[in-house]
């Protein structure tokens, strides 16, 4: 049986990595990106600004179901990485991992989330028919948002990057 599954994609930019991760690092821009279908808007930040430790609650509806969802941002390392863990929402498990790295002129964003549905087998099989579909779906819509916003211009970024083990 497995613990959990892993959603990776990469995505090449051409801003500096300063500029980037300051996008990133302003926790409203989160809304910008999710899909519009979510309803996704953010309710509170326990500080001002983002950095370990701060608590941040969401409100949002998933297959017309409404929820709340409450991460925390467990490492913060700018401008190269920080890591949000889901504390209550709708996964037994949401570990997400942004990386940030210069390259070729540009900066490779990769995303790392790995999460495990609740609701034992029913879980399991929700997940084969919908939930690894509406992951790839979300980061579908994220990286194309992220193209719309830093436009694309190298040959490296022509295929999408999503995987879901």
């Amino acid at each position: 049986m497995r613990r959990f599954h892993t959603h990776r994609s990469s995505q090449w930019i051409p801003r500096p990595l300063p500029e980037v991760f300051a996008f990133f690092a302003d926790a409203h821009n989160l809304e910008a990106i999710t899909p519009p279908w979510l309803r996704f808007r953010i309710r509170s930040l326990s500080t001002p600004q983002v950095q370990s430790g701060t608590l941040i609650r969401y409100r949002l509806s998933l297959r017309g179901i409404p929820f709340g969802w409450k991460t925390e941002i467990r490492r913060w390392e700018p401008p190269h990485r920080f890591i949000d863990v889901q504390l209550s929402g709708p996964f037994a498990l949401w570990h997400h991992t942004h990386f940030f790295e210069e390259r070729d002129g540009g900066t490779l964003i990769t995303d790392v989330v790995r999460y495990r549905e609740p609701l034992g087998v029913l879980g399991r099989i929700a997940h084969r028919w919908l939930v690894a579909r509406d992951v790839s779906r979300i980061f579908g819509y994220r990286r194309e948002t992220i193209a719309r916003l830093f436009p694309p211009n190298n040959p490296i970024d022509t295929a999408p990057r999503n995987a879901i083990d």
